[in-house]
């Protein structure tokens, strides 16, 4: 299959159910309960109680005192009701709501992706893949340049998720200028995902004089998964309900993890302290993943999966000088708003042959074997290689990071794609993020 081929995913949630965000537990939408809106200043409410579920989600009980949590009454006599009303009458005090959450884990859906089907987003990289500077980096991306350019719109999902950017990626990495620790494992502890809501509206033309307006929703759900937990088995079933819960993947790939790669790029960057552990090659983690994958989908031997695959080679400012001129990879991506597919298909026949060069071409191999579309990608988050556990000197200075997920866009139906040509404008630099 072509990867520049459009084939949106079917919507899954509107046919069997809406999977949560946090537990991944697929619900039908007339099962959607509410939570009362409760008590403020002078208005009437219910008073807040432990709520079990949320506390068990949580693993404590702090944080886990809220109103209480009732199911939606359908009216008797109404026409076919094919998912739950946006609003409901709290039983307990009468005040409305349109508070929803989910009816396993009582963690709130916000109702944009309750109304319109979102999709998850998994991320998956070895130890040394740089994942968390890349979470970091990628939704500074999304919440500025590219969400302007995509009039799109990226809000958290909740208050954890905010505390969480703020304190573990954004004040670190982006105002203090610190990389970013390794992430510990989650056998150490509950780990809170990143859950996000992209949201774009495109016009298109309808009759004359008139427009159409179609908003669609991306639910970017993200764990900092460590390398050691996709060794271990207990641990890794854990993560395995978010992969299987994932409407795509990304694969975050460090070159100093392929064979031929770490000897070309020994005087500008020393391999990582995992580059001798086997278990922290790219083919075996992402081999370790698919297998799983497999066993979670039923998929018969044989068959790919469906789910679409983005394969990003990171840290490829280390590798542009050796590269020609004529490199796809020298070049910035048109800002545009819209996905350029010539490009599209230059950065990925580039990437291929650098893998065939670096004695990992069975990396490119088995992905076409195992699923039915995946695209390569060359990114950098930094921009520049760190010096002495900080950002360089020049700041944080993304390079294409935003690639793989507006590919992913693209599949879904939330991005035009275009040859040039087309009127879409030049090629312009991306923005640094120096002082932010």
């Amino acid at each position: 299959m072509s990867l520049t081929s459009r084939v949106p995913l079917p919507r899954v949630r509107a046919r069997h159910g809406l999977t949560c965000p946090y537990c991944f537990a697929v619900v039908a939408p007339q099962r959607i309960p509410f939570r009362c809106r409760g008590r403020a200043g002078r208005r009437l409410g219910c008073e807040p109680e432990l709520d079990q579920k949320l506390a068990e989600y949580l693993g404590s009980a702090a944080g886990a005192s809220l109103p209480p949590v009732f199911e939606a009454r359908v009216r008797r006599g109404t026409a076919r009701v094919s998912r739950p009303l946006g609003r409901a009458d709290c039983p307990g005090c009468g005040q409305v709501t349109g508070n929803r959450v989910c009816p396993e884990c009582h963690n709130p859906l916000p109702s944009a992706y309750v109304d319109s089907p979102g999709r998850i987003v998994a991320l998956v990289g070895a130890k040394n893949a740089g994942k968390s500077t890349y979470i970091a980096v990628l939704l500074h991306e999304l919440m500025n340049r590219v969400g302007t350019e995509l009039d799109a719109s990226l809000v958290a999902c909740d208050d954890r998720t905010i505390e969480r950017y703020k304190r573990d990626f954004a004040r670190p990495l982006l105002e203090e200028r610190r990389l970013l620790p390794t992430t510990a494992s989650a056998a150490t502890g509950p780990r809170e995902p990143l859950v996000y809501l992209l949201t774009r509206t495109r016009r298109s033309r309808g009759l004359p004089g008139r427009t159409r307006a179609r908003t669609d929703s991306l639910a970017l759900v993200l764990f900092d998964t460590a390398g050691e937990d996709l060794r271990s088995r207990e641990v890794r079933d854990l993560h395995l309900r978010y992969l299987e819960a994932a409407d795509a993947i990304i694969f975050l790939v460090d070159p100093l993890e392929l064979p031929g790669a770490a000897p070309a790029l020994a005087d500008t960057v020393r391999p990582g302290p995992g580059a001798d552990d086997p278990d922290s090659e790219p083919i075996n983690i992402i081999a370790r993943v698919t297998e799983a994958l497999r066993q979670r989908h039923g998929t018969r031997p044989g068959d790919p999966l469906a789910v679409p695959v983005a394969v990003a080679l990171t840290k490829i400012d280390v590798l542009r000088p050796a590269l020609t001129r004529q490199s796809a990879l020298h070049r910035s991506r048109d800002g545009s708003g819209v996905l350029d597919l010539d490009d599209r298909e230059a950065v990925d026949a580039q990437v291929r042959a650098l893998l065939h060069e670096w004695q990992a071409g069975q990396l490119d191999t088995y992905l076409g074997q195992q699923y039915a579309d995946h695209a390569l990608f060359g990114i950098s988050a930094l921009g520049g290689v760190p010096e002495d556990g900080r950002v360089g000197a020049g700041g944080v200075r993304p390079y294409r990071a935003e690639d793989p997920l507006l590919w992913l866009l693209y599949k879904f139906g939330m991005l035009d794609g275009v040859r040039p040509g087309t009127g879409t404008g030049g090629r312009g630099a991306a923005s640094p993020l120096q002082g932010r």
